[in-house]
């Protein structure tokens, strides 16, 4: 007889493969597989589909397309890698798979380690303050890029540059930026450009590539090459997704080189219209310094016809004739007091014999016609210094003397001085006196 049958506890290959995915999950939260990628295909979901093998085994994966828009390079088959995922299982085909967040090319995990290692030195001994930078000049008139001169990334900020300012000096400090010479190199570029005094700012650039690639952009020896260089530096190594410990170091870093030179330099049109408002303030400030000007040229004026200039060139008029007057009037009596003596001394002649005195009075007549002259010489110089210095005062206050410098004096029909712009209506006639002459004008209304 058959034994007696006892209940058994059945399960669907759904139920199984749900059980064994909870407890794989379960034992493997997160897990770091590093193999060679085989079998690749991206279907047009986007999501990737591969396997992951070495020498005796293989493990197939899935990597969503979410994940996949991230990855900085294309997987191929034969490519070794590392990859981050968690495990679980495919329960349509009860197969194990590990479904992939996060893959480099194997390699980078160590050089993240040591980048992040350094990281974390080189900030605690502050290389990475920002209170440590420097800005960049206002307008740079001379750059230093330190770059490979045959990479593309020169090419881009050289095209940027010239659209933006073709004024802008450029010099090229050329420098290896892969491989085990660039470090060496970049540092010996950096010193130079800084020690040269050439340049206003320098830019250190490169394009993209892998971690391994843009590596010597993570050397100590350059880091601290950037915080000692004496000219503010910016870094644009690589993508917008690439950062570097030259970045950190950096006065300023941009995320392309492309943007690297919109940030160098303004654009020219940018340029020209601060050019023009500047212009415009300087226009502004030149009308109201002539503006003020002419305000005292006028309060000069008024003041030069209160002052009546026209008495006081008549009173010194009056004052130099009567000077004058005096000093022909001094004159004659001088010489007809000195003629007076001169026929004294003469009538003596005649009575005295000039056997006896021919000598002595001869001496005397000799020494008093020569005291005459300098009494004459002497009055004279003083009165000739007396009528110029009065002369150049009267000329001083005269209105002569500032028609002479451009200015006129508006009379109208009755000769009368306008004074205002009201005295003047159009049409009447006027007449302008200058220093050489007057003029008749005509009043025309204003345009």
């Amino acid at each position: 007889m058959d034994p007696q049958p006892t209940a058994r506890n059945i399960l669907t290959p759904t139920q199984l493969g749900a059980m064994v995915r909870d407890l794989m999950e379960g034992s493997f939260p997160l897990v770091w597989v590093e193999g060679e990628l085989c079998n690749v295909s991206r279907p047009a979901s986007g999501h990737l589909y591969f396997g992951l093998k070495d020498a005796r085994a293989q493990l197939r994966c899935a990597m969503f397309r979410s994940r996949g828009q991230l990855l900085r390079f294309a997987p191929r088959d034969g490519m070794q890698v590392l990859v981050r995922g968690r495990l679980t299982v495919y329960e349509a085909r009860g197969e194990m798979q590990l479904v992939v967040e996060h893959m480099e090319e194997a390699g980078e995990g160590a050089l993240r380690r040591a980048f992040e290692e350094l990281k974390l030195r080189l900030a605690a001994e502050g290389l990475f303050e920002a209170a440590r930078k420097r800005a960049l000049p206002r307008f740079v008139r001379r750059l230093g890029i330190v770059t490979s001169p045959g990479g593309a990334a020169i090419r881009d900020v050289l095209h940027v540059l010239q659209r933006r300012l073709p004024l802008l000096e450029v010099e090229i400090v050329p420098s290896p930026v892969q491989g085990a010479a660039a470090v060496a190199a970049l540092v010996q570029a950096l010193r130079w450009a800084g020690e040269s005094g050439r340049y206003d700012a320098i830019l250190l650039t490169r394009g993209g590539g892998s971690l391994e690639d843009l590596w010597c952009f993570n050397e100590e020896a350059l880091v601290r090459a950037l915080v000692a260089s004496p000219v503010p530096v910016m870094s644009a190594v690589g993508h917008e997704i690439d950062t570097t410990l030259a970045d950190f170091a950096a006065d300023v870093r941009a995320p392309t080189p492309s943007a690297a030179a919109e940030l160098l330099v303004p654009e020219r049109g940018e340029l020209a219209a601060a050019l023009a408002r500047q212009q415009a303030r300087l226009g502004q400030a030149m009308r109201r310094i002539l503006d003020a000007s002419a305000q005292r040229a006028d309060r000069a004026a008024l003041r030069l016809q209160v002052s009546r200039p026209h008495a006081r060139l008549e009173r010194g008029a009056t004052r130099l004739a009567e000077l004058r007057r005096r000093l022909a009037d001094q004159a004659q009596r001088t010489l007809a007091r000195r003629r007076e003596r001169l026929d004294t001394l003469a009538a003596r002649l005649r009575r005295v014999p000039p056997q006896r005195s021919l000598a002595v009075s001869g001496e005397r007549l000799g020494r008093a016609a020569a005291a005459l002259r300098r009494l004459q010489e002497d009055r004279l110089a003083r009165d000739r210094a007396l009528v110029l210095g009065l002369g150049r005062a009267l000329d001083a206050v005269s209105p002569l003397a500032t028609l002479r410098r451009g200015f006129a004096i508006l009379r109208d029909e009755h000769g009368a001085i306008i004074r205002s712009v009201a005295q003047a209506l159009p049409s009447h006639r006027v007449s302008a006196l200058l220093a050489d002459g007057e003029l008749a004008l005509r009043v025309e209304p204003p345009p």
